[in-house]
């Protein structure tokens, strides 16, 4: 790689595979796990509060609107809880408007924003804890190393296992151009709870898109020129216990216990790495035609036997012991344009490239070649 191309990326602040080699990554300092953790959940706030009149923000799947679980949160004094939906992907505009009612409706600064759902909510209650510390709008912060501020404290509280959100230093968002993250050190959550039990009751498609996404993440970090042995001795349990969970007859709470473990260190091993070409192109559907991330990477990863052959096959083993069908035709009715902007979206993430193929990536890639791979989808 040129001392230009180099000297470009470091503006950018995307990270090379020399850049990471060496970045002093944070880790989520305190973790809480176990069956009914969650109701230590009042405990474990309670030091954090700064006073009754600096709340704590609870960011809530809607899908637990009317059940047990909203009666188990703490909350107390002036606390709130906000009911979201997880059905699109979370958005930076989704964010700003969090950030302005939190500001409009309390003059104090919250004691803390906790994050309990999916992916998407994981993602938002990060988001939302950097914006209330840092001026602007989310999307001025989708990129690299581009927070100034330390967020507020935040908590994460995952109810499906699979995303990593829990434990990554990104929160991915739909911005107005892009979609990207905001990979920052302040993302990362000061605190994790750990409940199996929390992940009773999933649809088994959702189940199992959202531990393809775990799975996926393994077979790219694993086969990624980002490679270390810190990624690879936590790409190699995850991956482990994603084949038991996948491939062997578990009863259900193991595999409920399982596929969070995996998780954990599913995400994990893309902190120390990278993942690579279902990623890349699973942020180009989700862009243009708002595909969620889970069900994203399975749509393109059935198609990358030329990248990850063994990945693959095992992949289909998993869709057919599982008996699950994934969708067809979906970029059938695409315009030339939606084409070529998901193609752009998804060419713009080098460092999933790089990590995937190396430095000369794009003597393969090309957009004739993504194209022909989206139009099987």
């Amino acid at each position: 790689m040129t001392m230009e191309v180099n000297k470009k990326m470091a503006k950018e602040n995307i990270p090379t595979k020399a850049t990471q080699e060496f970045r002093n990554f944070p880790m989520v300092p305190r973790v809480v796990y176990g069956k009914g953790s969650f109701d230590t959940l009042g405990d474990i706030l309670m030091p954090k509060r700064k006073h009754s009149e600096a709340p704590m923000i609870y960011l809530v799947d809607d899908v637990f609107e009317n059940a047990d679980l909203i009666n188990r949160i703490p909350n107390i004094f002036c606390d709130q809880i906000v009911l979201i939906s997880a059905e699109e992907e979370p958005k930076t505009e989704q964010v700003d408007a969090l950030v302005k009612m939190i500001r409009e409706k309390y003059t104090e600064m919250p004691s803390g924003i906790i994050g309990i759902g999916g992916g998407t909510l994981l993602d938002l209650a990060k988001a939302v804890a950097i914006m209330l510390t840092n001026k602007g709008s989310a999307s001025d912060y989708q990129g690299w190393d581009l927070v100034n501020k330390q967020a507020i404290y935040h908590v994460g509280i995952p109810t499906i296992s699979g995303t990593g959100a829990e434990v990554s230093r990104t929160t991915v968002l739909m911005g107005p151009e892009k979609k990207l993250g905001i990979n920052s050190d302040y993302t990362t959550f000061d605190q994790v709870l750990l409940d199996p039990d929390l992940t009773k009751g999933v649809s088994k498609e959702q189940w199992f898109y959202t531990g393809m996404d775990c799975f996926i993440h393994c077979i790219e970090s694993l086969n990624g020129t980002f490679l270390n042995a810190f990624s690879q001795s936590y790409g190699e349990k995850s991956l482990e216990l994603c084949k038991e969970v996948f491939l062997e007859d578990l009863e259900e709470s193991d595999s409920r216990e399982k596929l969070m473990m995996a998780s954990w260190h599913g995400g994990m091993s893309i902190a120390y790495s990278q993942v690579g070409v279902a990623h890349a192109m699973s942020y180009g559907l989700g862009y243009v035609l708002g595909v969620k991330h889970g069900i994203g990477n399975c749509l393109v990863f059935q198609y990358l036997e030329e990248f990850y052959p063994e990945g693959v096959l095992l992949f289909n083993k998993m869709l057919k012991k599982h008996d699950i069908e994934l969708p067809k035709g979906i970029c059938a009715n695409l315009s030339d344009g939606e084409m070529d902007t998901m193609i752009t979206v998804a060419m713009g993430m080098e460092p999933l490239w790089e990590n995937a193929l190396g430095e000369d990536w794009k003597s393969t890639i090309t957009p004739e070649k993504l194209k022909a791979i989206y139009q099987k989808i």
